[in-house]
């Protein structure tokens, strides 16, 4: 009976984000509670239970099926999570804290401090990571040079994340940070500062579910956040896509929605800012259509945008950064289609997994590299020009369902993957380690 208790919890990675090098802190301060800011902690927490205790109980919740990478289905139990017991004792949702009594040996301590520190040629790479019912992002040093590949540390999340992205834009601070926004099951938007260790709460929220008792108004999505865009050009400006069928550019100065788009037919599966032109989002929608704003101009979004259509859900939709005139935009179909913004149809569309496309990348410093990842657990290399794409490599990653894929800032051709796999969920790879790949491309650098 304990094996099949084993056997059938949940262990996956839901999304992952690169760090660029050099901008995290050499040692990550550690945070630090009294007993009586833990017990502060610990009371807020409570609190925000009851209070969605509260709104549950007074509010007829629109179901919705959201699993990892659009999957139909509750397939790993999202909607029991919150009935799971608590334990007692000290501690928030079953996580005990520690004692501030309790010290390790100082050998230990000096050794550790050692291998904690950051250094300018590690990458860090934020996992989202849930283990049955822990749920937690977990910081990654990532070294190519030194073949290092371990958790640094990590932060306890409040819900199944869905989305990460970094940012560098501190609101409470002159010079640049070192953040990361979360979309997950809840509608709130939460923002950690990695240079913190151990931190308990994230260092501000994006949105509120409000409370009639206290006359806390509601404001930003009223569904699980699905995907992040941060823009680079404009750093306080982030945008998010919901279940909720929006998509709302933030102001990270205020912590308000600054526009919000509300003329999707689906939940919004993908957003992201056009990488010179930042006045444009793109964004993907289970509606099958991908969609172009130009922001400058709120007033006109519901009725001035280009649209393309696809066959199936819109899993991702990103650009060719080497010439952001086009995009590819991936289903759940296993299509994937390339398009030129000044054209009303796709330039090509081609059948590239057996399931969605749940990740998508087109390199920025490789042409005609494009990599995509599956459900079906396969990374496709392929070898696309403006009107066709030619597979180069093919690999099961031996992770089960691939649910996210992101890139080296430094290192394009380095990709990490997550997948469901109980045993196995998480790889880094570079690419150009596969012969075929390396044959292709090594001269067009």
């Amino acid at each position: 009976m304990e094996e099949e208790d084993q056997e059938s919890n949940v262990n996956f990675i839901s999304c992952v984000c690169f760090v660029p090098q050099g901008v995290a802190k050499e040692d990550p301060v550690k945070a630090t509670l009294t007993q009586e800011e833990l017990a502060a902690v610990i009371q807020e927490m409570k609190s925000n239970k009851e209070d969605d205790d509260d709104e549950s109980e007074n509010e007829n919740e629109m179901e919705v099926d959201v699993g990892p990478s659009g999957a139909n289905g509750d397939e790993y139990n999202f909607d029991n999570y919150d009935n799971e017991e608590e334990t007692t004792g000290l501690g928030i949702d079953g996580v005990v804290v520690a004692s501030p009594d309790e010290n390790l040996d100082d050998d230990d301590n000096d050794s550790e401090a050692e291998d904690d520190k950051i250094k300018p040629g590690d990458n860090l790479i934020l996992v989202g990571h849930v283990d049955d019912v822990c749920v937690n992002m977990e910081v990654y040093i990532w070294n190519k040079e030194e073949g290092s590949l371990y958790v640094h540390h990590d932060f306890l999340l409040p819900s199944f994340p869905l989305c990460i992205e970094w940012l560098n834009h501190d609101p409470s601070a002159s010079e640049p940070g070192n953040l990361c926004a979360i979309g997950t099951m809840e509608s709130i938007i939460t923002v950690w500062d990695l240079d913190i260790r151990d931190s308990l709460e994230p260092v501000y929220k994006l949105g509120s579910k409000g409370n009639r008792k206290k006359k806390v108004p509601k404001y930003g999505h009223k569904d699980a956040v699905l995907d992040l865009t941060w823009n680079r050009s404009f750093p306080h400006i982030l945008a998010s896509g919901s279940v909720d069928q929006t998509c709302i550019l933030w102001d990270l100065d205020t912590g308000q929605p600054n526009t919000i788009i509300d003329v999707f037919e689906e939940k919004v599966q993908s957003v992201k800012f056009h990488p010179s032109e930042a006045h444009y989002v793109l964004t993907g929608c289970c509606d099958g259509r991908v969609r172009l704003f130009d922001c400058r101009d709120p007033a006109s979004l519901s009725t001035s945008f280009k649209s393309w259509h696809l066959d199936g859900e819109i899993e991702k939709a990103v650009w060719n950064l080497q010439d952001s005139t086009y995009f590819a935009a991936s289903t759940n179909r296993g299509e994937i289609a390339y398009c030129d913004i000044r054209q009303d149809v796709p330039l090509w569309k081609k059948s590239a997994h057996s399931d969605e496309v749940s990740g998508l990348f087109i390199s920025p410093t490789i042409p005609g590299m494009m990599i995509s990842t599956s459900a079906d657990g396969s990374m496709n290399i392929w070898d696309y020009n403006l009107s066709d794409a030619r597979l180069v490599h093919s690999d099961n990653m031996g992770i089960g369902r691939i649910h996210s894929l992101r890139f080296s800032p430094e290192n394009p051709h380095i990709v990490a993957v997550g997948g469901d796999n109980k045993k196995r969920q998480f790889r880094v790879v570079d690419t150009l380690d596969y012969d075929h790949v390396k044959r292709t491309f090594e001269n067009r650098n």
